[in-house]
């Protein structure tokens, strides 16, 4: 059951939603605002509009949920389309006014070329883990035209082992998250948060070049990568 789909469908059709709960792998579950994937271009903060600010040409919004970044986009004027796992989200989409929107996964994905792949609220957490990442960052050179950029956020998770040991195994970044939604629950799915260095070593590796664009106060950054 597509659980944060139907969170967000109740908050389209019959606001408020109920509570939407975070399960994850390092802490107590947290609720997430629902109304949050609803945002207007006034109730961005500083570091997406940042982003929006950075897109050029033909463009992607990756993890678009209902499509609040991608309609700021379209209402500038650029070609853009919102892509969702979620069939519910893309529906949403539509019915904003999005007029491109697809129901996708960008680990497979590969019927256009853009000039922007845009990923917003850690979207490129959807790697996985540093291997998932790196090889997408191999994949996705071919979703690219040339002069293409990736934009997305991230931060360092290194703030939460402030007083506990960090991880025997794997990147301290990795993480595992589940929705849950009137008392159903859905699936275990894995996530990354990679921190500047390690995302500038990863990325040179394999051929990239990476820019922090933008530094708030809550540890999160906006990164540009280009070919």
């Amino acid at each position: 059951m597509d659980v944060f789909g139907e969170a967000l469908k109740d908050q389209f059709t019959k606001p408020p939603a109920e509570t939407l709960w975070v399960h994850n792998s390092f802490d107590y579950p947290e609720e997430m605002p629902v109304d949050i994937y609803f945002r207007n271009e006034d109730e961005m903060p500083e570091l997406e509009l940042k982003a929006l600010n950075l897109c050029k040409g033909k463009v992607l919004d990756v993890g678009a949920g209902v499509g609040s970044h991608a309609l700021v986009l379209q209402k500038r004027g650029f070609n853009v389309t919102g892509m969702d796992i979620s069939a519910s989200a893309v529906e949403i989409m539509k019915q904003r006014g999005l007029k491109q929107a697809i129901e996708g996964d960008i680990l497979t994905y590969k019927d256009q070329k853009y000039d922007t792949l845009l990923f917003m609220m850690n979207g490129i957490g959807l790697t996985g883990s540093i291997s998932g990442l790196k090889t997408f960052l191999n994949r996705v050179k071919g979703l690219l035209n040339p002069g293409g950029q990736l934009v997305f956020d991230s931060s360092d998770l290194s703030y939460l082992y402030e007083d506990i040991p960090f991880p025997s195994k794997g990147y301290y970044g990795e993480v595992s998250f589940r929705y849950e939604y009137k008392l159903i629950k859905g699936n275990w799915f894995k996530w990354i948060y990679i921190d500047q260095k390690t995302l500038a070593d990863l990325a040179k590796a394999i051929g990239w070049t990476t820019e922090i664009i933008f530094e708030d106060d809550q540890d999160q950054y906006l990164a540009r990568l280009t070919l």
